[in-house]
């Protein structure tokens, strides 16, 4: 039985991020992902001024003359949501937590696919695999996925990102667009990022808050990993501490953003501060001008 109040979250933050998905968002997203697919349809006899790498070299085999693979763009896209719900998702200083900026994050992703024409799924992921839904179109698959995003309760508290990226890519064979959505306090998982983005448009979105990387002078305080429950004590009254804390974070972010660009992947950063709809918008047209 899905408690109301659980039910109350979802119907807000469907309203909420419907009306920016019929708004701001509306032409953003299409433009930047329709038509990125491509659906192999026939072959045909080569013409002068065809591509080389489109020759169908079996059939040409056969044919004892050159054919060409025929595509067409596909009318749907099946796009996958990535989602770590790992307990460093509970840390938030500005009123929002990282969890609750990637509900709505996933919630504007998800709604902005089915409103697109496309289907939509779901992986979430600590140190283990937690859920997975399987791609699909319409309002109560929709809903369902928000509510999973706002109110599953995790069973792992790590981050295995190596793990979901291996799961994706045993369920999703065929290209589609995938969003990778994390603070990516994580070990690296370069060979499976690399390996993602060579079968799907992949977008990393990178979420994080602003006492990452400002962390306030309060003198001697206990700090405690959220994933590992492991604490320890630090002196924020000197400066070389809070710089290297800050050091970190933007260590984490900039190594991020050379990995996706290493591999072609789209990035994105956003904060639990940030108003995330221009941010998104943004990333949107910037996929849209390079696409």
């Amino acid at each position: 039985m899905i408690p109301k109040e659980v039910w109350r979250q979802v119907r807000r933050i469907q309203i909420r991020t419907g009306r920016a998905v019929t708004g701001l968002l509306a032409g953003a997203y299409r433009s930047a992902f329709k038509g990125r697919g491509m659906e192999f349809e026939d072959v045909r006899e080569y013409q002068p001024g065809d591509e080389v790498r489109t020759i169908d070299w079996n059939v040409t085999a056969r044919m004892n003359s050159p054919f060409v693979k025929n595509f067409r763009e596909e009318r749907e896209l099946s796009v996958m949501l990535i989602v770590d719900v790992s307990s460093s998702g509970q840390y938030g200083s500005s009123g929002r937590k990282k969890r609750e900026l990637i509900a709505e994050l996933g919630a504007l992703l998800a709604l902005s696919a089915v409103r697109g024409g496309d289907k939509v799924g779901l992986v979430l992921f600590t140190d283990r695999v937690e859920l997975y839904l399987p791609p699909k179109k319409g309002t109560t698959h929709t809903l369902r996925l928000i509510r999973e995003l706002l109110a599953y309760e995790p069973k792992g508290s790590g981050t295995d990102l190596k793990g979901a990226l291996t799961f994706l890519a045993r369920v999703k064979r065929r290209r589609g667009v995938s969003f990778l959505i994390s603070d990516f306090i994580a070990p690296g998982a370069a060979k499976e990022v690399a390996l993602i983005a060579r079968r799907h448009d992949l977008t990393a979105l990178c979420v994080s808050d602003p006492r990452e990387f400002d962390f306030p002078d309060v003198g001697l305080v206990q700090i405690r990993d959220l994933e590992t429950g492991l604490t320890r004590m630090i002196d924020t009254s000197r400066e070389e501490v809070r710089a290297r804390l800050k050091g970190r974070a933007l260590s984490r972010i900039e190594g991020t953003k050379a990995l996706m660009d290493r591999v072609g992947a789209a990035f994105v950063h956003l904060r639990t501060d940030e108003d995330l709809l221009p941010v998104l918008h943004r990333a949107f047209r910037s996929k849209e001008r390079r696409a």
